[in-house]
């Protein structure tokens, strides 16, 4: 965010300002979720081949993990980059 869109923020009243705060916390909770749900959804559809037991049997598991592990790493490392890009396209206010 350049410091234009920050003065903008700033000049805002308190109320807007709580309004704007408690808007962009749903949306991270709604894409924690979905990121959650993907990840759940993916993860099965990949590893889980039977319904023979309630428990799931090593194999599985370790799928599990291992899919679970990756999925994470993408997506910090997407974050990461999206964030490296941010800054690179920032343009300093001087």
């Amino acid at each position: 965010m350049d410091k234009s869109m920050m003065g903008d923020i700033d000049a805002m009243p308190e109320e807007d300002k709580m309004r704007m705060s408690t808007m962009i916390e749903q949306l991270q909770v709604r894409d924690s979720l979905r990121m959650y749900n993907s990840l759940v959804e993916r993860c099965f559809v990949d590893c889980v081949d039977t319904f023979r037991r309630k428990s799931l049997d090593k194999q599985e598991e370790s799928c599990i993990r291992r899919c679970a592990e990756k999925f994470l790493k993408h997506s910090m490392r997407v974050g990461m980059r999206f964030a490296e890009l941010n800054q690179g396209t920032a343009t300093p206010d001087t």
